[in-house]
C-alpha cells in the first residue's frame, strides 16, 4: 500500500491523503493532480506564463507531494526523519 499526501500550499494543516494499493496508482494519480493544479494556476493567472514560471509553478506543485510505502505499524516518515 502506498499513501500520498498532497498538501495546498506549505502551512496546510489538512492535506489530502489518499491511499492506494500499488505505487504505481500513486503516481499516476500523483502526475494527474499537479497538472490538474499547475492547468488551475495556467488559466487563472491574469498575464501569460513563460515556461521558466511554468516550470517553477511545477516545482512549487511537487514540492507539496509526498509519496509513502504503508506497513502496518510502521510509519517510514518517521523512521527516516
Amino acid at each position: 500500500m502506498w499513501k500520498v499526501t498532497y498538501a495546498v500550499d506549505s502551512l496546510d494543516p489538512n492535506p489530502t491523503v489518499k491511499t492506494f494499493d500499488e505505487e504505481h496508482e500513486a503516481i499516476d494519480w500523483l502526475g494527474d493532480e499537479i497538472s490538474r493544479r499547475v492547468d488551475h494556476v495556467v488559466q487563472h493567472s491574469p498575464y501569460s506564463v513563460s515556461e521558466s514560471e511554468l516550470v517553477g509553478i511545477q516545482e512549487t506543485e511537487a514540492s507539496l507531494a509526498r509519496i509513502d510505502p504503508l506497513v502496518e505499524g510502521v510509519d517510514f516518515y518517521k523512521t527516516l526523519f
